[in-house]
């Protein structure tokens, strides 16, 4: 009827009137939000100009900023993610002990030489960096239901301002390069951690992007929420904003250790494309025997991971994680930069 058909175009305007103002208030927050690289209480390191491809590869339709699409990639492969169109319908969890034995005399001579807060978290982050260097598919994302290799390294870790149960929570992201050592590693690192130690009142990029958010009603805040997911499906989304998302990323790490407890299976998140979570937890003493009957000691620390499956098969996987396991309990594997960064398909 007449009615029907003019009630059904008011509700259309007024939804159409709303999809717009949703997407002003984006555009009003993404002018407003911190500049990423011009902080004065920086929430992570932005990617230095050495860290930019040697080779410029040409973007081509399809590609995104954070990445390009992967086409020569197996039939299975692309049809995954239309199978599991979420991150959660495709995790897989993994479990490893490492022998941390080496490593650990590895971080004493570390601090020894003036490496202040040289830890574990060092070498497992210089070791995953190295492993992206030889297996570049775990750094691949899934955005839109297509599979893209990332342009860079981004490692996201939440930290707390203090070691108090009060304490806030912040998160911190940092940009690292597939030919870096663990020096470049410790560096980078530690000068995002202790630019937000300190002071609980003070906010990083990312906490001054939550306080903007946060000001929008919670009605319309979850309308912006679902605005935002949709632009980051088409790749819509502001190169500013998801420098600041804790969900955009290489990986993301707990260290549960620095708790006093055993690592957990961690989630990945449906919203933005961070593939894999890292967890592990506190060192723990063995005592084994050895090939001739004598019981010695040894130091482990218990590793769990989350992985998105849809973005390498299980055999690549598991190639990269003994590679990375190989080079944790070998740190000095990761002095030197690797002889050869390996490029994934296209």
């Amino acid at each position: 009827s007449k009615v029907s058909f003019e009630r059904g175009l008011n509700t259309r305007k007024g939804m159409v009137f709303f999809m717009n103002r949703e997407a002003e208030k984006v555009k009003e927050i993404t002018e407003n939000a911190p500049d990423p690289g011009h902080s004065e209480n920086e929430n992570q390191t932005p990617p230095p100009e050495s860290a930019k491809p040697k080779e410029k590869r040409k973007r081509r339709f399809g590609d995104r900023k954070a990445g390009y699409r992967l086409r020569t990639i197996n039939v299975m492969n692309k049809f995954m993610p239309y199978v599991m169109p979420m991150r959660c319908d495709a995790c897989n969890t993994f479990a490893d002990e490492l022998d941390v034995t080496n490593a650990d005399r590895f971080v004493k001579s570390q601090i020894r030489e003036g490496k202040k807060n040289f830890s574990i978290l060092h070498v497992i982050l210089a070791a995953y960096v190295r492993s992206v260097a030889k297996y570049p598919g775990i750094n691949r994302f899934v955005s839109g239901q297509k599979i893209y290799a990332r342009n860079d390294i981004q490692v996201v870790m939440v930290v707390k301002k203090k070691m108090s149960v009060s304490s806030p929570d912040t998160c911190i992201k940092v940009w690292f390069e597939p030919d870096d050592t663990i020096d470049d590693i410790y560096e980078k690192f530690n000068r995002a951690v202790e630019s937000n130690k300190g002071d609980e009142s003070s906010e990083n990029s990312f906490d001054k992007l939550n306080k903007i958010l946060c000001y929008i009603p919670g009605l319309l805040l979850r309308w912006t929420v679902k605005l935002l997911s949709e632009m980051d499906y088409w790749g819509l989304l502001p190169k500013k904003l998801t420098d600041l998302s804790p969900f955009h990323g290489s990986m993301i790490i707990t260290s549960m250790g620095s708790l006093g407890i055993k690592p957990i299976y961690h989630h990945i998140y449906n919203f933005g494309n961070l593939p894999i979570f890292f967890s592990y937890g506190i060192k723990r003493h063995v005592h084994i025997k050895d090939r001739d009957g004598n019981f010695i000691s040894k130091k482990y620390v218990d590793l769990k991971v989350v992985t998105d499956e849809r973005i390498c098969d299980g055999y690549y996987y598991a190639s990269a994680f003994k590679y990375l396991k190989k080079h944790i309990e070998n740190p000095v594997l990761l002095t030197t930069p690797p002889d050869e960064v390996v490029r994934d398909i296209d």
